[in-house]
């Protein structure tokens, strides 16, 4: 071995590599002969066979939304057993770890069931996802003492929750705000896959509409759902079913522990009505298929490797972690605390500053407001006036209408009562004689008269 190992090392020509310019691209080298770290897949897959794999998987979500039938279903086993319904109360009255060694082709995997309380069951929900956190981060706790021990393990055994199912029931409207909440205060400590539960009770195009307004919520309130990113490399027909489970999220499955065998031969899992037969299996019936692909046999290495370097080193980084002397965390944590009460300052201060502005502007809005009342009432009271000026001028009009064709019918009877009169008195005189003609009579006197003298 030492001579073989002897003449391998020989045969390699090494060189010292001048180095690249800033921005230049390292162009791989192809060794001359077989040196051997080309098997290094193959280590790791035997020594992950070897080892085996760790899986744990919550499950979160109300009572009697088929959560034990689901996973009994995704892993092909019945990893919950039938129980009673007191049997099942009990059990979820508190969360419970239950795990299981499964084999599939020699590969062995641990997997870690969390069974969780039935939140929203009770009359007060306030905090109920508390117990949850604590649960998660515990585990958290765990795995940093496991790295902080000196005569730590050769494999460490990784209990952290990779993955929470989260069961929404099927309202067929929207997020509740229980629902909202809940993933808020877990989103950024474990990775959440939502699931509609019992989807053969909507229709095809309720369950669409329903999936729409889930994401519509979920973006609204800026919650952060675990994203099952397309692997690369492989062919077309990987990247078309790919395509199509990540455009079925949330996923709206079925799940059931009655099997039955088809014409075929094939055992199957179904729910059967009296007016039909749901099969779990069927991409038409639910999108359990999709959720079974992405989550153990595309996406479950994922998922592990994201708590890891997500929510885990967020969580040593919030804590202070091992690594950080506890001077470096005390400074952390008066640094926060001042943060803390600069941003409760700056608050108050806003909130003061608002209530001022607040108060500003509802008495400009009072005083406008009472100005245009006051304008309004001086504007009909004018009006008023103004109409009652109208109504005595058109009397008075009328009434001097009514005087002035009295006085000209009065006058008008006044002149013909004159003129009649002056008629009359003119008739009943005796003519005058001409001027310039005398009476011969008076002529005959006259005479006389002059000769007497």
């Amino acid at each position: 071995m030492s001579s073989l190992l002897k003449l391998t090392l020989n045969s390699l020509s090494v060189t010292a590599k001048p180095k690249a310019a800033k921005g230049d691209a390292m162009i791989p080298k192809k060794s001359d002969g077989h040196v051997g770290f080309a098997d290094l897949p193959n280590q790791l897959y035997r020594r992950s066979v070897r080892n085996g794999f760790e899986f744990t998987l919550m499950v979160v979500g109300e009572s009697g939304l088929g959560k034990s039938t689901l996973i009994n279903s995704l892993f092909l086993s019945d990893v919950y057993t039938t129980a009673n319904y007191d049997d099942r109360i009990k059990q979820t009255l508190q969360i419970e770890a239950s795990t299981m060694d499964l084999e599939e082709n020699g590969v062995r995997l641990k997997l870690t069931l969390i069974d969780t309380p039935g939140f929203g069951d009770a009359i007060d929900n306030t905090n109920c996802w508390q117990p949850i956190i604590d649960f998660i981060q515990k585990r958290f706790d765990e795995y940093i003492q496991q790295e902080s021990r000196i005569d730590r393990e050769y494999h460490i055994v990784d209990t952290r929750v990779h993955c929470c199912l989260y069961f929404i029931p099927p309202t067929g409207h929207s997020l509740r705000p229980i629902d909202i909440e809940y993933m808020k205060q877990l989103h950024d400590k474990v990775n959440i896959v939502p699931i509609i539960a019992k989807a053969d009770t909507m229709t095809e195009d309720e369950c669409k509409g329903f999936k729409r307004r889930i994401l519509k919520d979920l973006r609204d309130n800026k919650i952060r759902i675990f994203e099952f990113q397309e692997v690369a490399g492989e062919d077309e027909d990987y990247a078309a079913q790919h395509k199509s489970s990540k455009e079925s999220i949330p996923f709206a499955v079925v799940g059931s522990n009655t099997k039955i065998q088809l014409n075929g031969g094939k055992e199957v899992r179904v729910r059967k009505y009296p007016w039909g037969m749901v099969e779990v299996e069927n991409n038409d019936h639910s999108d359990f298929i999709h959720l079974r692909n992405v989550l153990i046999r595309t996406h479950m290495f994922d998922l592990i490797y994201n708590t890891s370097i997500l929510h885990y080193e967020n969580y040593r980084y919030r804590k202070g972690g091992s690594s950080v002397s506890q001077e470096g965390t005390n400074y952390k944590m008066r640094l926060a605390k001042e943060e803390e009460e600069v941003k409760h300052r700056l608050d108050t201060m806003e909130a003061r500053m608002s209530e001022v502005y607040d108060t500003q502007i509802k008495e400009k809005i009072k005083k406008y407001k009472d100005s245009e009342m006051d304008i309004k009432r001086r504007h009909e009271h004018l009006a008023k006036s103004n109409d009652q000026l109208r109504r005595e001028y058109e009397e008075k009009k009328k009434k001097f209408e009514k005087e002035k064709s009295d006085f000209i019918h009065v006058s008008k009877k006044i002149e013909e009562a004159q003129l009649s009169a002056k008629g009359h008195s003119t008739s009943s005189l005796p003519r005058s004689p001409k001027p310039g003609h005398k009476n011969d009579k008076t002529d005959g006197k006259e005479k006389k008269k002059k000769k007497l003298w």
